[in-house]
């Protein structure tokens, strides 16, 4: 299971592969370092709750699909607009970082929304 997950991986495009690898998971990640921060342990259910449940998805599918997709829309939608619309305030990295995430997860959403749509409309397959 873990040799075909590892596969269906890197049978993505590199530059998702750096995406999801190096940009989107740590960045959401990194919402863990500023619970103590105003909102922060929502703004961490929000960015965490998002990812946690593609874990069982990528094991039932054995590697990585477009149902993965679905799990983000919702709490990454809900926390684009609240950044957009009501920021927290804090300190100046916790500002900075806050300005990070909802770009890198915009940018994630509009990825999303088409993959969503796609799993919806037939395309199930993992990445082979």
């Amino acid at each position: 299971m873990i040799v075909d997950v590892y596969n269906s991986f890197r049978a993505m495009p590199l530059w998702v592969q750096v995406w999801v690898a190096l940009i989107l998971v740590p960045v959401n990640m990194a919402s863990l370092f500023f619970v103590g921060q105003p909102m922060g342990i929502w703004i961490a259910v929000l960015a965490i709750g998002a990812m946690l449940p593609n874990l069982p998805v990528i094991l039932y599918d054995r590697g990585f699909s477009k149902l993965m997709a679905i799990p983000h829309l919702l709490p990454w939608t809900i926390l684009v607009v609240w950044l957009l619309v009501a920021m927290p305030e804090g300190s100046v990295s916790y500002e900075l970082y806050l300005w990070i995430l909802l770009v890198i997860n915009a940018i994630s959403l509009g990825f999303d929304y088409p993959d969503a749509f796609k799993y919806w409309r037939g395309d199930r397959a993992p990445a082979r």
